[in-house]
Order: C-alpha cells, then sequence, then structure tokens
C-alpha cells in the first residue's frame, strides 16, 4: 500500500487546511495529514481530530492509483470524501475537525506546505481577475450595465494644469534659417481633446465640418481611413459614430509653423531666481495658435537648456523688448504679488502716427474685450477701468516716439488707449487699421457692430493678403463668397496659380492665427500634433525627421508661400524697462524709436 499511498501524495500539492472547534486554521502540508490518516486508519486507529477514513480506501487494492487525480477531500460526518477531477496534478484536500489541538507539521511538511499555500493564492488570484474581466466586459467597465450595441467610453484620465515641456517636446523637430527667418521643418503632431460638451450627440463628421474646418471634411474621411482619427485610443474608419461624454479623440496631422523673425533670442540675466530675455517681435511667448517651436518657451528650452519656467507677465506676439520669468513656483507667486500690489514698473516705447501732444498725457478711458477668441479690444463704458501715462520723446515731422508707463495691465491697453487718443502706433496691424473707420476710432467712436468690425478688419488684411500680421484663430478669417490666390506645386514641380473660395480654403492660405491653444487645455481642448489648431486646441506631439517634412494628405505640403519681410512682422512697441523694488531690468532703445530715425 505504501507505494500508492506515495502516488497519491504526490498529487497533493494544494493547501490542506485543519480546522478546530474555535475555528481556528492552520494549513499543514497534505503529504504529512494524508499519511497520517492512512496510518492511523490501518491501524484500527483513530486520527489526532477524530477523522476516519473510509474503509475501502484502507486496503491497498482499493486504493485509487497515481493516475487518478483527486480534487477534493471534504469532511462530511467526520469522514473523507474523495471526488476525481480532470486535473491529476491538482488536489486540494480540506479537513474540518473537532479537535482542540491542530496538528504541527515536520519542518520539511511546513515548507512544502507554504510552497502550496502560495499555488492557491496564486489560482485565486488568476480566478478573481478573470471574473472581474468578465464583469467589466459586460458591464462596460464603469460598473454600469451596457445595452446591446452600447459603446463603453473609459473614465477621463486625470491631468497636470499645470504647462510645462521637456526634451521630449524640444525635439520634435528642429529649426533652419532663411531669408533672416527662423523657420521650423513641417512634423506630424496629435491634436488631443476630450468630447466637449456641445459635441455631445454629434457626428465625428458634423464636429469636424463645424469645428476644423482648416481642412476639408474629405481630408479627415481619407485621415481616418489611415488611421490617423483615434477615439479612445481605437483607430476609427467611420466619421458617422456618435460622440459622448468623456470620448477622448485625437487626429494626427502634419504640422506647418509660420516663420519668425531671425534674431537670435539674447538672455539678459540668468540667477536661480529669474530668466530675463530681450524677446524679438513676431514670437509669441508660448505654445499658442499654429506656434509651438517658433515660441520664447520652446527656444530657451532648445538652445538654452532652460526648463520649467514660470511666466510672470506677457507680451503681444509683435511686441518685442524685456520679458520676465520665474525658475520656481515660490518666485513666481513672490512676483505674482508684487504686480497685485503694484511695486513693478513697466516702461514701454513706441512711434505713434502724427505729432504727440507734448507734456504728460494721461488716458484713463475703460476698455472692453470684443471677442477674447480673437483677442480685440475697444474704449467702452462697460469695459474694465485703466490707466495710461504717455510722455512724447522726439518728433521727426511725421510721426513720434512716445513713452508709456501702464498702471494697469489690460488686453492691447496701450494700442487702445493711443488709438483713442488718434494716434495709432505707426503700424499696428489692428488698431490702425482704416477697418475702424475714417478716422480709426477716435475718441472711441465707432459705427458698427462689433460682428461689422471683425469682419472688415479681417477683409482689410485678406485683401492686402497680410492675415499673418493678425493674431486670430484660423476659424475667424472664414468668409462666405470671397475668393483668394494660391499658389501650388503640382505633381510634375511645376507651379500652378488656383483661385479658391475663402469658405473652404482661406484659413490654409495665410499664416494667420494665434488663437491661444493653451486657454482651453488641459482639460477639454486637443492636445495637439499638427496642422492649424483649431478652436483653441492644445498641443503635444512627436518627433519627426526631415524626411517627414512632405505629407501625401496635408494641403499646406502643396502651397508655396512667398515669405513676410523683417519689416512686416514688427510693430513699433517694445518693452524697455522691468523694475521692482529691488531690481531693474533694460534693452537698449530700439532702431526705429530714435529720434533721428526716417521710415523707409
Amino acid at each position: 500500500m505504501s507505494a500508492h499511498v506515495s502516488g497519491l501524495c504526490g498529487l497533493l500539492e494544494v493547501g490542506l487546511k485543519l480546522r478546530s472547534p474555535r475555528n481556528a486554521v492552520k494549513d499543514v502540508c497534505p503529504v504529512a495529514a494524508f499519511k497520517r490518516l492512512l496510518s492511523c486508519s490501518s491501524a484500527g486507529e483513530s486520527s489526532p481530530h477524530g477523522y476516519a477514513v473510509p474503509d475501502r480506501y484502507v486496503s491497498e487494492s482499493s486504493l485509487p492509483a497515481p493516475s487518478v487525480a483527486l480534487s477534493r477531500v471534504k469532511s462530511t460526518s467526520r469522514e473523507l470524501v474523495c471526488t476525481p477531477i480532470a486535473d491529476s496534478r491538482v488536489m486540494d484536500l480540506q479537513l474540518r475537525g473537532t479537535s482542540e489541538q491542530d496538528a504541527v507539521p515536520e519542518d520539511s511538511a511546513a515548507r512544502a506546505d507554504g510552497d502550496c499555500a502560495r499555488g492557491t493564492g496564486e489560482k485565486r488570484k488568476s480566478e478573481n481577475a478573470e471574473k472581474q474581466e468578465r464583469s467589466k466586459r459586460r458591464r462596460g467597465g464603469g460598473g454600469k450595465q451596457l445595452r446591446p450595441g452600447e459603446r463603453y467610453v473609459p473614465p477621463p484620465q486625470k491631468r497636470n494644469p499645470g504647462v510645462s515641456f521637456s526634451q521630449e517636446h524640444f525635439d520634435e523637430t528642429s529649426y533652419y534659417f532663411e531669408n533672416g527667418l527662423r523657420k521650423v521643418h513641417p512634423y506630424f503632431f496629435d491634436f488631443k481633446t476630450y468630447c466637449k460638451g456641445r459635441w455631445i450627440g454629434k457626428t465625428l463628421s458634423e464636429v469636424f465640418s463645424s469645428e476644423f474646418r482648416a481642412e476639408s471634411l474629405d481630408y479627415y474621411k481619407q485621415a481616418a481611413k489611415e488611421g490617423r482619427i483615434r477615439l479612445n485610443e481605437t483607430p476609427v474608419e467611420d466619421l458617422s459614430i456618435t460622440l459622448k461624454n468623456n470620448d477622448f479623440l485625437r487626429n494626427t496631422v502634419h504640422r506647418h509653423e509660420p516663420p519668425v523673425i531671425g534674431r537670435a533670442l539674447e538672455v539678459l540675466e540668468e540667477n536661480e531666481e529669474v530668466v530675463v530675455v530681450d524677446k524679438p517681435a513676431s514670437l509669441p511667448v508660448h505654445p499658442c495658435g499654429r506656434f509651438r517651436h517658433n515660441t520664447v518657451i520652446f527656444i530657451l528650452g532648445k538652445d538654452h537648456g532652460l526648463m520649467g519656467l514660470h511666466t510672470v507677465h506677457r507680451l503681444d506676439r509683435l511686441t518685442s523688448g524685456v520679458l520676465l520669468f520665474a525658475r520656481t513656483l515660490e518666485v513666481s507667486k513672490k512676483l505674482d504679488q508684487m504686480v497685485r500690489d503694484r511695486q513693478l514698473e513697466k516702461e514701454y516705447v513706441c512711434r505713434v502716427e502724427g505729432e504727440f501732444p507734448e507734456g504728460q498725457v494721461v488716458c484713463e478711458e475703460p476698455i472692453l474685450v470684443v471677442s477674447f477668441k480673437v483677442g480685440l479690444c475697444r474704449v467702452d463704458p462697460k469695459g474694465k477701468p485703466c490707466r495710461t501715462v504717455f510722455q512724447r520723446l522726439s518728433w521727426n515731422g511725421h510721426s513720434s516716439t512716445v513713452r508709456c508707463l501702464p498702471v494697469t495691465g489690460r488686453t492691447h491697453q496701450i494700442r487702445v488707449h493711443l488709438q483713442f487718443l488718434g494716434h495709432p502706433i505707426l503700424n499696428d496691424p489692428i488698431y490702425g487699421s482704416l477697418a475702424w473707420g475714417p478716422d480709426r476710432a477716435k475718441g472711441g467712436l465707432v459705427s458698427m457692430t462689433d460682428e461689422n468690425l471683425l469682419e472688415a478688419l479681417i477683409e482689410e488684411h485678406r485683401s492686402k493678403e497680410s492675415l499673418y500680421l493678425l493674431d486670430i484663430s484660423d476659424e475667424s478669417s472664414v468668409s462666405k463668397g470671397n475668393t483668394c490666390t494660391e499658389t501650388l506645386i503640382g505633381p510634375d514641380g511645376a507651379l500652378k496659380v488656383k483661385e479658391k473660395t475663402s469658405a473652404t480654403t482661406h484659413n490654409q492660405s495665410s499664416y494667420g492665427g494665434q488663437n491661444g491653444e493653451d486657454k482651453d487645455s488641459p482639460v477639454s481642448t486637443l492636445t495637439c500634433s499638427a496642422l492649424p489648431a483649431p478652436n483653441g486646441i492644445c498641443v503635444s506631439g512627436e518627433v519627426t525627421a526631415e524626411n517627414n517634412s512632405k505629407d501625401p494628405l496635408c494641403s499646406e505640403c502643396r502651397i508655396m508661400r512667398p515669405d513676410p519681410t523683417e519689416k512686416e512682422l514688427i510693430m513699433y512697441l517694445h518693452a524697455l524697462r522691468y523694475k521692482g523694488p529691488d531690481f531693474e531690468y533694460s534693452t537698449p532703445l530700439p532702431n526705429w524709436a530714435k529720434e533721428d530715425w526716417v521710415e523707409d
């Protein structure tokens, strides 16, 4: 019988549990326990815990062969019952007794018992995981029972509310310099967004048609076929899918950035607390609209290794001069408090039209934002209170150089107040425009609605082919019925002039558009990756080499544009000085601000 007993013991690989009447459970080795039971029964004795092995298992002839699997030995009326299972390698032996003492296995048996217990635990974990996965599939992963045909939407992931860029982002593409301009090699990039409230219940094709008009619907259909459009990280080929709350959309596009002035970004001060630079005109401070790598933040990271900077104040894209960043959050909060307490003094210099009055001129007209998306403002009694102090520095017979001290910090405050005074900045593309009327809103007189004003402003720059000078989104530049011409590169390399209606194509035909991509981010906007960023979509991209500079789906790749001149990218407004209680940073006076300067 010993051979059969040894065979049976070899099959017992799962833990044995002995439970006393007080429910004290101890795991023991099944091999030792089973031997003990058999030895007691063969000798006509009771087991230490009162168990009796059935007679049919006592004789050697009645013992099952080692090849017969035993799955579970249960104590029923103080008797062991053995049941076979398909897996001949596993046996779960559970004994329930009435003895107050529990048997203590030998050392070798204890080690074997530990291995058996671990095996049981792993098996149970695997079974629980399978049950949870089956339940997840039935209920959609969120505990909600899905109806037949209903699409599961995973819960939204936590997002970092801060905006920080690292070397991974800086390596997405590279710069090159041409015709005095800093240019960026085109690169692939992902626009990413969670479904906005107004999109719920709409199809993907409806959303692309109404809110992402930088490309035609045919483009998005082709992009979907090539796997560039993903919903909840799953490629979609059918744009008729209806969007639901928490849907996560990713759109891979080929991104082209507008050129900026190629002048180097000079670092005026760098210490443990702050970084101060002299920002060239035409360069946005941070990623926005169609700009990402051609921004101060990215150039400082790529060229100077300066990362994790905190913006203390901003300058308009076309404005040049002193720009201050904090190195730490603590310093940023300290400087912000100084701004609120008006302990910081900012001094600007500009060149305006006509002969500006001598002496000190103070303007306290309230300023109203006409459109946050466009960044257009005007004087209005309903606006926020403002105060700017002006003083003429020089007059050359045609234009004046004026010193500006903004006491408050409203959007476009200096530019709007100078327009109100009848002396707009000499080359201001917005507030010096004739779209405001012949007097250009002098004295705050505007004889049209805000909507008509915006339309007239866009139309003026469209006719001059200078939409790239406006800090507006591509969507805002769409106007039905108008046409524009584009120089296209044909398949054979030949140049072709093509006329298109602006309602569908003009938003692709200019370098315009600086609708801040970080305004809506990080919660509900596309976290981007190429092409113009429609509707304030936010960005995060992927590295591309120069051989990725051409994309057969990209309309921008088929357009050859003339480069803007350096003069066209400069506005005569410069941040000359930034002064605090114990610091002061300044730059030299620009050439156009000097007394003997004459416009070309």
